[in-house]
């Protein structure tokens, strides 16, 4: 049996689908899989083995230019690739106009959510089959949930990403032994860990002899991680990779402490301890599977949104945000001094 799985962005939700590809390969003899996946996530796609063929789509650069003359001769050629294939079922895992869109070029049975359970409710008209899936569920378990009831296969046992990464020859820094990840980057302002806590959290692993990693991925995130590791020696500033070869580097950290990103998830689903710092995002739906995670006491969180009502602005003298700022320093310095003592071998 051949399907095309159909889950193109963003990179957390990317990883959210690895744990239904290893559930549907167990399940279902001589299942062979392709994955239509946005082109910069290739490199994710590719850390799972069950994978026989990725077809790679430029909507996102694509859009920026839908008239000129190589963008549309690449979705021609995309489109005929799609037309060319044989599928016995496409699956729309990510639910989107934009993902719903894409399978009138399959000439497949199509499945997804239906309009009680889609994240666009526009899109379920677009498939086949509609699947109903509680939108209370983690989105781990929404996936494994819509992808078994496509195929016929009962669900059971807990989520395994069944996803790895081997470190290439010749990459990461010298051999300084097993690092320290900080991810603080993320695209909600409102999920970031106030710097000082931080630097604080910088200057523990300074004490310890700790080499850690401040990964940025745009400027903004360079000039703070830049501002962070001042007059440190051991943190080391780690540029924008590729997703796969993050995937790589990622793999081989020690630990890694990170507020809700793509990458916190896919560090976890590598096999890494993770701590996840949650403060505005619900650890029930988007929660770090396998992490441990830190939560504060705000009757308020989770409230799921972008701007703080509690406070307007930050203040210079305030930590910020509120619900963040309530994650302490002296349990995540703690949590990374268990994992030093207990952790991965170098």
């Amino acid at each position: 049996m051949k399907i095309l799985l159909v889950k193109t962005s963003s990179l957390g939700d990317v990883v959210h689908t690895y744990a239904a590809i290893t559930d549907a390969l167990q399940a279902v003899a001589d299942l062979e899989i392709h994955w239509l996946i946005e082109e910069d996530y290739v490199g994710l796609a590719q850390l799972h083995p069950g994978i026989r063929k990725i077809i790679p789509v430029a909507l996102r650069r694509w859009r920026r230019q839908p008239f000129n003359r190589e963008v549309r001769r690449q979705w021609r050629a995309f489109r005929q690739t799609l037309r060319t294939e044989t599928y016995e079922a496409v699956i729309d895992a990510q639910g989107l106009l934009k993902s719903a869109w894409l399978l009138r070029y399959i000439a497949a049975p199509s499945y997804g959510y239906d309009r009680q359970s889609v994240r666009e409710p526009l899109a379920s008209l677009f498939y086949d089959h509609r699947i109903r899936v509680s939108q209370q569920l983690h989105a781990v378990e929404r996936t494994r949930q819509l992808v078994a009831k496509a195929l016929g296969y009962p669900l059971s046992g807990l989520a395994q990403s069944g996803i790895s990464a081997v470190a290439a020859p010749g990459a990461g820094p010298p051999d300084i032994g097993p690092e320290i990840w900080m991810l603080h980057g993320t695209t909600w302002r409102t999920k970031t860990w106030p710097e000082s806590y931080w630097r604080q959290l910088l200057e523990a692993m300074e004490e310890r002899g700790v080499h850690s990693v401040l990964l940025y991925g745009n400027a903004e995130e360079q000039r703070r991680a830049e501002r962070l590791a001042q007059g440190l020696h051991y943190p080391r500033l780690q540029r924008p990779l590729s997703p796969g070869l993050l995937a790589q580097e990622l793999a081989q950290a020690l630990a890694v402490v990170s507020v809700d990103s793509g990458l916190g998830h896919l560090a976890a689903a590598l096999g890494v301890p993770v701590l996840g710092l949650y403060g505005p995002t619900d650890t029930e739906r988007t929660g770090i599977v396998g992490a441990y995670t830190l939560l504060p006491d705000l009757e308020c969180s989770p409230c799921l949104s972008r701007h703080c009502r509690r406070q307007p602005l930050p203040e210079a003298s305030t930590p910020w945000p509120p619900c963040m700022a309530r994650l302490r320093i002296e349990a995540v310095v703690a949590w990374v001094d268990r994992q030093r003592h207990t952790g991965r071998p170098a």
